[in-house]
């Protein structure tokens, strides 16, 4: 069985993953391919690249690729496929599947994987498109968020459940790495971290099973944890450095601040307010504004907690270059009484997946 590697490979240029049993077609497969598009050609045992193809060539039997299949799933967007088949040819019930026999020649074959290499192009610009339609979408409706909490005027909860459903949208059809990758080419910074936090919400909530309601509950409470920065100085809030003391307590009132304003609106369920007031408590009772500790802060409010760290610590800042999200994580384990270990034990594996943050 092939295995999955531990790391990716540092291009993020598009290939083509080739595995076949068949030494000189496997080497002409790849010369020809290696025209249009990098080819990585492996033999079975080989150790398959952990990064994610732009399509997969595979000339194995039957049996190898059913015990390869958990290392070439890609759940959340499949990667298109090309069997060359032994024996019965198996029937394509995939749009992203597609079946020739093993001795079809090679032109054909080299026809078809051309052929698959320009739709799946197609198909990643359109997406990448949409992706970034969303986030332009998302970071509009989030300035507007913050503007209207500014000016005192409302805040729609229309709005807000427009951008949970556009975050949940998004993150579960690319994933957290090329979310971030979009939300990071806006250089706005709280707004930036806004769609950071929500994006690792709605990554964190799915792995740990949340029904919908729930998980759009906590992406919402990550889309308001910070509105109450809405009504703090715009020169503190973007200061390229340390806050004098006086700064920091101002900077401190931001989660009451919050809280405050949607208590006002009389539309928001006492558990987002909760992570509105809560997020900086520290289960320790060192945090802020109420010296919370242990079980007197909730789950929600740990959850967003520990996304709210992690993406503070993983983005870039004027002053000091981001953490990788191994570096990151350490960070955050070596802070006992923080945040809570279990779950934050829950969280690493998908943060440290995520190609977008290892640097």
């Amino acid at each position: 069985m092939l295995a999955l590697a531990a790391t990716t490979r540092s291009s993020d240029q598009p290939f083509v993953l080739l595995i076949s049993d068949r030494p000189t077609e496997r080497a002409a497969l790849e010369r020809s391919i290696a025209l249009v598009m990098d080819c990585r050609a492996l033999a079975p045992g080989m150790t398959i690249p952990a990064a994610r193809p732009h399509l997969i060539v595979l000339d194995i039997p039957p049996d190898r690729i059913a015990a390869l299949e958990p290392a070439i799933a890609f759940v959340r967007r499949p990667v298109p496929r090309l069997v060359l088949t032994r024996g019965e040819q198996p029937a394509q019930t995939s749009l992203h599947l597609r079946c020739l026999p093993a001795a079809t020649p090679r032109q054909v074959v080299l026809a078809n994987v051309f052929a698959m290499i320009e739709a799946a192009a197609r198909s990643d610009e359109s997406r990448r498109r949409r992706l970034l339609e969303t986030v332009t979408d998302a970071t509009g409706l989030v300035a507007d968020l913050f503007d209207s909490a500014a000016l005192g005027a409302a805040i729609q909860r229309a709005d807000v459940d427009r951008g949970t459903e556009l975050v949940l949208g998004a993150v579960s059809e690319v994933g957290i790495g090329a979310w971030l990758e979009a939300v990071w080419r806006y250089d706005i910074g709280v707004y930036q971290h806004t769609l950071g936090v929500a994006g690792h919400a709605a990554i964190f909530g799915s792995q740990i099973g949340l029904g919908r309601s729930d998980l759009a509950r906590l992406v919402r409470a990550a889309l308001l944890h910070d509105i109450g920065k809405s009504r703090i100085p715009v020169e503190i809030l973007n200061k390229p450095g340390p806050l004098t003391p006086e700064e920091f307590r101002l900077m401190q009132r931001h989660p009451e601040i919050g809280a405050a304003l949607l208590q006002t609106q009389g539309e928001f369920e006492p558990a987002v307010i909760d992570v509105v007031r809560h997020h900086h408590e520290r289960l320790d009772g060192k945090g802020y504004p109420d010296r919370l500790s242990g079980a007197a802060i909730t789950d929600l409010v740990r959850i967003v907690s520990i996304c709210d760290v992690f993406s503070a610590l993983t983005e870039r800042r004027t002053y000091r270059q981001p953490a990788t999200s191994a570096e990151a994580l350490s960070i955050m384990v070596e802070s006992p009484g923080h945040l809570d270990p279990d779950l934050l034990r829950a969280f690493a594996p998908a943060m440290l997946g995520s190609s977008a943050l290892a640097a």
